[in-house]
């Protein structure tokens, strides 16, 4: 295949919920990995508050609707050989199938790049999604495909209530949800048929309480496939992915569910011969009886595949930022004829994009609600997307990373401590809210067995000791003196100064200066894509509290930009526009600039934004 001259690159759009900064930073890769291949990118994006729109990332920019009329129009005028859609969410992959079925690409001769129509098609059609499962000998879901409320009726009658209804073509689980009576099922069915640009809904058996993971890979035109990171999500199946706390790499696999899943993700990418990168949910049940929580690892769990992006999404971000591996920057190239192994790792310089990245620390994604600013709202989570943004944290643990990011949320200054006032004298709900992860916390306090709470919940019974061995530090810091070593154990716990202090009875500031004192200090770790079996070029850090430093200080004059944290209500991506900004001004007026951010979407987290992040 040629490489194109020019390609346009279609943007999301606005940011709405389950399409948010995410995208900005993929199109923004993305057109920065074309003018390294010398080909000329065009940009097309209705929303002007991105770093993409800037007259500096793209050679020609257009702020336009994301319409098929304007599109031909800028098609017309700017005749690019290839279009790039897969970068632009459910929005950009929509608009291309619109431009294709219109004949548009066709008439003026435009390739689509990366994943073509065929396989989008076969992903986001709920009934070609099945025929190729079955295909492949994946186990299918019981389900129907509906176009119409009575046919919906009839399916979750044949099947079994409850039952869950997905809209073909939506983001976010828009329009589609549970239903336990048939009086919700035509409600759900009604809401996902209007959703559904193709009035198409997949009606399927509820796996409620099963266990939802995620599979992030990457395939070249010339078929090779890796797999860049596995997810693994707090909350069981039934609440959305976006609204679930998302631990990577997993940490409740046997090796043989992990490989068994692995390979699956491998097929379906290669069989819809999928260019660049995908997203694969699955479904793995849960043991038979949750006391057998840690039973025999050798026996592999049943599993269902839930669904397939086939192409960059919110969970790329994530698993590009955990991992340092581009995935943008890398589905670019591969989108105009490069394998995996003529990809150089932007990261070591030394490494191809066909290694698979190495973790040797844990990631916590916890999503940003808005119910700070709608106290009203429904809080209950389900299979439609309610978080606005996400905080990401690494660690050496999962217990230091969680608390990291429960703290990185800034809902005012709550910690894993806080408690809601009416929980004290009553039963504390367990059920999916915003609040159920502090809920957990204050049930496990009052000393209910762990297995009660993983068999109410459906959360598996590891998370739950890791948060049990938070509550014994908090224990030991109530009831022991603070001396060093309990201090240290503490802060590698990822207790901040402040929780210390308010169980120890302590002023913050008080508990910082022993530690100074004591030598307590934190260090800094690489995330470098290789668990640093090679030398890293451009790295970036977390924070721990072990003995070596891995961010050597440089003498040079240098300012910490602060990043603005989460999406939420009131403040957006056009704060991430202004510290990316800020970064760069610095660098040009002779400073290096330091990124501190705790938002994985963004492009001020990406490696290569700021000298150090």
């Amino acid at each position: 295949m040629n490489p194109p001259k020019s390609v346009l690159v279609i943007g999301s759009g606005p940011i709405v919920i389950g399409q948010a900064a995410e995208f900005d930073y993929a199109g923004t890769q993305a057109c920065k990995s074309l003018r390294e291949e010398g080909i000329r990118s065009i940009l097309v994006n209705s929303n002007p508050a991105t770093i993409m729109t800037d007259l500096d990332i793209a050679d020609a920019v257009y702020i336009e609707p994301l319409t098929v009329e304007v599109v031909e129009r800028i098609i017309a005028r700017e005749r690019p050989d290839g279009l790039l859609p897969t970068l632009g969410g459910q929005t950009g992959l929509n608009l291309a199938v619109d431009l294709a079925n219109a004949g548009v690409l066709e008439k003026y001769n435009v390739r689509l790049l990366g994943t073509q129509l065929e396989a989008i098609q076969r992903a986001e059609d709920r009934e070609l999604f099945r025929e190729m499962l079955r295909n492949l000998g994946e186990p299918v879901l019981e389900s129907e495909i509906c176009e119409t409320v009575a046919e919906c009726l009839d399916a979750a009658e044949q099947i079994g209530l409850p039952v869950v209804i997905r809209p073909a073509y939506t983001l976010g689980g828009t329009g589609g949800g549970m239903a336990f009576t048939m009086e919700q099922c035509r409600t759900v069915a009604t809401s996902g048929l209007a959703a559904s640009p193709i009035r198409q809904v997949l009606v399927e058996k509820n796996l409620l309480g099963w266990k939802e993971l995620e599979y992030e890979v990457m395939r070249d035109g010339a078929g090779n496939c890796i797999t860049i990171c596995n997810m693994e999500n707090l909350d069981p199946m039934g609440v959305h992915t976006g609204d679930s706390i998302v631990v990577a790499p997993s940490q409740t696999l046997s090796d043989k569910d992990y490989q068994m899943l692995r390979s699956a993700a491998l097929r379906i990418i290669d069989d819809l011969k999928i260019e660049g990168g995908c997203n694969v949910q699955f479904a793995l049940a849960p043991r038979k009886d949750v006391r057998d929580w840690d039973g025999d690892p050798s026996e592999a769990l049943p599993y269902h595949v839930i669904e397939v992006n086939p192409r960059v999404s919110r969970s790329s971000a994530l698993a590009s930022k955990a991992t340092g591996y581009p995935i943008a920057r890398v589905a670019a190239k591969i989108a105009i004829g490069k394998r995996l192994d003529e990809i150089a790792n932007a990261v070591t310089k030394k490494t191809t994009a066909a290694f698979e990245p190495a973790l040797d620390y844990c990631v916590v994604k916890i999503p940003r609600w808005p119910f700070d600013k709608f106290g009203r709202g429904d809080r209950a989570l389900g299979t439609q997307m309610k978080a606005t943004g996400e905080v990401m944290a690494i660690d050496r643990t999962f217990e230091a990373a969680l608390n990291k990011a429960v703290r990185s949320l800034e809902v005012g200054s709550r910690s894993l401590l806080w408690q809601k006032p009416e929980w004290r004298d009553t039963t504390v709900p367990l059920d999916a809210t915003d609040e159920r992860l502090w809920a957990l916390m204050t049930e496990l306090r009052r000393g209910t067995p762990m297995l009660d709470v993983a068999a109410r919940t459906g959360v598996d019974p590891w998370f739950l000791q890791r948060i049990e061995r938070i509550i014994a530090m908090e224990r030991r810091l109530l009831n022991e003196t603070l001396v060093e070593e309990l201090l240290r154990e503490a802060k590698r716990m990822g207790f901040s100064d402040e929780m210390v202090g308010q169980l120890a009875d302590y002023l913050p500031e008080q508990v910082r200066e022993m530690r100074h004192e004591l030598g307590i200090l934190p260090v800094y770790k690489m995330v470098d894509t290789c668990a640093a079996e090679f030398e890293a070029v451009t790295p970036y850090y977390y924070s721990t509290y072990e003995q070596e430093n891995e961010a050597i200080p440089r003498p040079d004059k240098a300012a910490i930009v602060i990043g603005s944290g989460p999406i939420r209500i009131g403040q957006g991506i056009e704060f991430d526009y202004a510290s990316v900004h800020a970064a760069w001004a610095l660098q040009r007026s002779g400073y290096r600039a330091i990124m501190v951010n705790s938002n994985p979407e963004t492009v001020s987290t990406d490696f290569d934004t700021s000298d150090r992040l």
